[in-house]
């Protein structure tokens, strides 16, 4: 067979390889639930079933490709070996009750693709999350982009060697008006309500201010807004 020939057939089938895949529509997407409590994984897999698309498959077999959903309260040890495990084959949806900044930055650090907030996991929510894991796009929500975005900041102003860290960037805009209200006596929920936040971004805030200039609790907190001039 001479190499017009043989260009011809390797054309051919090109063509009809292509020609099948449009035929057959998308891929579906294997998806594996990873989860210590058997309700909620149904719960999880009856959401996901939703999704036409998606092809929900055993814990128990051996994945490779797809994706897996973690779920837990938060990123403990011995959810961060299961996410370093899965991460080597699979793309991960981690879903979680609460992620501070220090396991924020760890989960990332562990390959996790998509990240859910619990209170957060809604059908629809699950499966964008899958939907964007497949393709390899970091999926957070938004109060954690607020988080990264603070961290990210605070490491580049350090990396200055200027002057001290807790000098050198004081609360954002969004922890001085949880602080302002706290320091006024309201409780998470009415402080959620008033800022339009839920109850987990408020705490999520505090726990960040208070981790980053090392304060003991809330009180300390006020406290120390009010010593240093932010309030």
């Amino acid at each position: 067979m001479g190499t017009t020939d043989r260009m011809r057939r390797d054309i051919s089938s090109a063509l009809a390889v292509e020609s099948g895949a449009s035929r057959s529509g998308p891929q579906r997407i294997d998806v594996t639930v990873h989860c210590e409590d058997p309700l909620t994984r149904a719960g999880i897999a009856s959401h996901l079933r939703t999704e036409p698309l998606i092809a929900l498959r055993d814990t128990s077999a051996q994945s490779s490709g797809g994706v897996a959903i973690v779920l837990a309260d938060r990123l403990d040890d011995f959810t961060a070996a299961r996410l370093r495990r899965l991460a080597q084959t699979q793309q991960v949806v981690f879903v979680v009750g609460q992620l501070p900044e220090r396991e924020l930055l760890r989960a990332l650090d562990l390959r996790v693709t998509a990240i859910v907030l619990r209170h957060q996991a809604t059908p629809e929510r699950l499966v964008n999350a899958v939907r964007s894991a497949v393709r390899g796009d970091r999926d957070l929500p938004g109060d954690l982009v607020g988080q990264l975005v603070d961290v990210v900041h605070r490491l580049l102003v350090q990396a200055d060697g200027h002057v001290a860290p807790t000098a050198s960037h004081g609360p954002t805009d969004r922890e001085l008006d949880v602080l302002r209200l706290l320091a006024e006596g309201w409780e998470t929920r009415v402080i959620a309500t008033r800022l339009a936040y839920s109850e987990r971004t408020v705490k999520n805030v505090l726990q960040g201010f208070t981790a980053r200039f090392q304060l003991r609790n809330r009180a300390h907190a006020v406290a120390f807004a009010f010593r240093e001039g932010y309030l």
